[in-house]
C-alpha cells in the first residue's frame, strides 16, 4: 500500500541513516552539546504519541466506544511502553524522563527543556511559549511544526509523521550512535540505556504497531495516502534540518 511513499522517502530517509552527526559524539562536551539539541525531540514526540491517543481512545469521562477499535488498541499498546516504559533498574518512567536523566548523568544542561516543562504546568499556551525560549531556531523550527501538525493536521497524517518521521527510521538512526558511544567509554549508561530500549521496542514492536495504525487509517483512499506521504516527507525534512544544526553545534566542541 505505501510503496510509493517509501520510494519517495528513500533519499531524505538515506541521508539521515548516514549523518556525519553520528560520527563526532566523540567525547562528553560533544554528547552534552547533541542531547541539548536531541531532548526537545524526545519531549516532542509525546505530543505527537499523546494526540493520537486522545483522537483514537476515549479519554473523558463518561466512556464511549470509539470508531477505530484496532487503531485505539495499537496506540494504547505504544503508549503503555513510551509513557511507562521499563527504566533498567526495577521502576517506570517515560522515555522523556528518562533521557533527561541520562543528561543529568553526563552533565547536559537542562535549563532550557526544565523551562519549557515548567511553564506548560501552569497552563500558558505552548505557542505563547515557544517564542520566548532560548533555543536555536533549528530546534524551535522543529518543534513548530509538528505542533502545528497535531493542531491543524488530519489524523491520517499526524500518524504518518508518527510512523515515517519516529518509529520506523529511530532504530537505524540510533545504531550508529550506540556504536560512537559505546567505542568512547563515557559516563553515558543511561543513555545507552535509552538509545538501546528503543531500538528493541521500534524495530520489534513499536514500528509494526504504528504501520499498522497508520495502515487502519488511511484505508485504500488514494488521497489519504498521498497526503500521509507528503507528510511524511515533511516531517524527515524537519528532523534532517535539525541534524544538521545539531552537527555543526556538535562540531564547534573540540574533539579532545
Amino acid at each position: 500500500m505505501f510503496h510509493s511513499i517509501e520510494e519517495d522517502l528513500s533519499e531524505v530517509r538515506r541521508a539521515l541513516l548516514t549523518h556525519a552527526l553520528y560520527g563526532e559524539v566523540v567525547n562528553l562536551p560533544r554528547i552534552r552539546k547533541f542531547m541539548e539539541y536531541h531532548v526537545f525531540a524526545v519531549w516532542d514526540f509525546m505530543s505527537l504519541l499523546k494526540s493520537l491517543q486522545t483522537a483514537l481512545t476515549c479519554t473523558t469521562v463518561p466512556w464511549l466506544p470509539v470508531p477505530h477499535r484496532e487503531a485505539a488498541r495499537l496506540i494504547n499498546e505504544i503508549v503503555v511502553g513510551e509513557e511507562s516504559d521499563e527504566d533498567g533498574r526495577g521502576g517506570y518512567e517515560s522515555h522523556f524522563e528518562l533521557y533527561r536523566e541520562a543528561m543529568e548523568e553526563c552533565g547536559a544542561d537542562t535549563h532550557a527543556v526544565d523551562d519549557l516543562i515548567s511553564q506548560l504546568r501552569t497552563g500558558t499556551p505552548f505557542d505563547q511559549i515557544l517564542p520566548h525560549l532560548s533555543l536555536p531556531p533549528a530546534v524551535k523550527e522543529f518543534l513548530e511544526f509538528d505542533q502545528n501538525l497535531v493542531q491543524n493536521r488530519p489524523l491520517h497524517c499526524i500518524a504518518a509523521a508518527f510512523f515515517y518521521g519516529r518509529e520506523d527510521i529511530i532504530p537505524e538512526m540510533f545504531r550508529p550512535l550506540v556504536q560512537t558511544l559505546s567505542r568512547e567509554g563515557e559516563p553515558v549508561s543511561r543513555l545507552l540505556y535509552y538509545l538501546n530500549r528503543h531500538i528493541e521496542i521500534d524495530e520489534g514492536m513499536h514500528g509494526p504497531r504504528a504501520r499498522r495504525m497508520l495502515e487502519v487509517l488511511c484505508g485504500n483512499q488514494t488521497e489519504q495516502i498521498q497526503e500521509a506521504g507528503q507528510t511524511a516527507l515533511e516531517a524527515l525534512r524537519m528532523r534532517s534540518r535539525l541534524w544538521d544544526a545539531a552537527y555543526q553545534a556538535v562540531r564547534s566542541v573540540p574533539p579532545t
